[in-house]
């Protein structure tokens, strides 16, 4: 009886690797060289003379060591986590809330609600900062016009963006704004995969709407819940554009720097751009942190 034939190896495929190559090499070279340079100078003396040309000095851990030891940088980095926790948290029970409301709506006003969506999320940040300091202007806004109106106070005048807590009312108020749609959109997307039928076996079983979202819905959303969280968790720890346009309108810097402005005030006021990278790199890890933790606690679920 004749052998069986080996089997047959399979030919590598450069067909795949070749589709990817375009988009490898502009990671590489716009994300991971400059990333690699970042770090670099993150061990270096790098200010304004080596900018003009004289050769950096190696130091190495001593900026990280001067900016974890700088009381200033601990207050942006706890005003930047505080910040980022009322905005994730508004934007995540807002995107839910309005995904769960589109799913309820009829096609004409679910239309209108989308459309609205659509122009708040297609708004760039600085043009929406300047739409809203203008609302919330001390003079002429239609913040301290309608409290007025509607407390018989003189509200006229009420600066909102010196006070640091206002301050950063506000800012949470446009960074929640500018990333509802987001979210609203992939959970109304991940809401339209929930079964009816699961639903409609649940109705039948005397199970309210609150606990059919809570044992039914809420599990099938739990996979982009997560991708949403970590992914608003990274763009509002990072944020910039708002809070540097508010302090631009108004706002003390000294008092309302977040992690974002405080990078750039170091390496572009200052010209440190060594210490501007090792807080960057710092940044990055804590990103990495708060990444890794989530996405190993989806795959623990996912597993179970």
């Amino acid at each position: 009886m004749p052998e069986p034939a080996p089997p047959r190896r399979r030919r590598f495929s450069w067909a795949p690797l070749a589709l990817l190559a375009p988009a490898l090499i502009m990671l590489v070279v716009f994300i991971g060289w400059p990333l690699v340079q970042l770090v670099i100078m993150s061990f270096q003396e790098f200010g304004r003379a080596q900018i003009f040309g004289a050769p950096p000095e190696f130091i190495g851990l001593g900026n990280y060591i001067d900016v974890l030891t700088d009381p200033e940088f601990w207050a942006v980095l706890v005003r930047s986590i505080a910040l980022c926790v009322v905005s994730v948290i508004a934007t995540m029970v807002l995107g839910v809330a309005i995904a769960v409301m589109m799913t309820k709506l009829g096609k004409v006003m679910r239309t209108a609600l989308s459309s609205a969506l659509l122009l708040a999320w297609a708004m760039p940040a600085l043009t929406a900062t300047i739409v809203w300091g203008w609302i919330f202007d001390s003079d002429y806004g239609l913040v301290n016009w309608v409290l007025t109106q509607l407390t018989g106070e003189n509200w006229m005048g009420k600066s909102w963006l010196i006070d640091p807590v206002s301050f950063y009312a506000v800012a949470a108020i446009i960074i929640t704004w500018g990333a509802v749609p987001f979210v609203a959109f992939s959970t109304y997307a991940a809401l339209t995969q929930v079964p009816d039928e699961v639903l409609e076996a649940a109705a039948l079983d005397g199970a309210g709407g609150f606990a059919r979202f809570r044992l039914i819905v809420l599990p099938y959303l739990r996979s982009i819940l997560l991708v949403l969280l970590i992914l608003q968790v990274i763009w509002d720890l990072k944020v910039f554009a708002q809070i540097f346009a508010l302090q631009s309108i108004g706002g003390i810097r000294a008092d309302t720097n977040t992690i974002g402005v405080y990078i750039y005030s170091v390496s572009m006021a200052s010209g440190d751009l060594g210490a501007g990278g090792a807080i960057s790199v710092i940044l990055v890890v804590i990103l990495l942190a708060v990444s890794g933790y989530w996405i190993r606690a989806m795959l623990k679920q996912e597993e179970s």
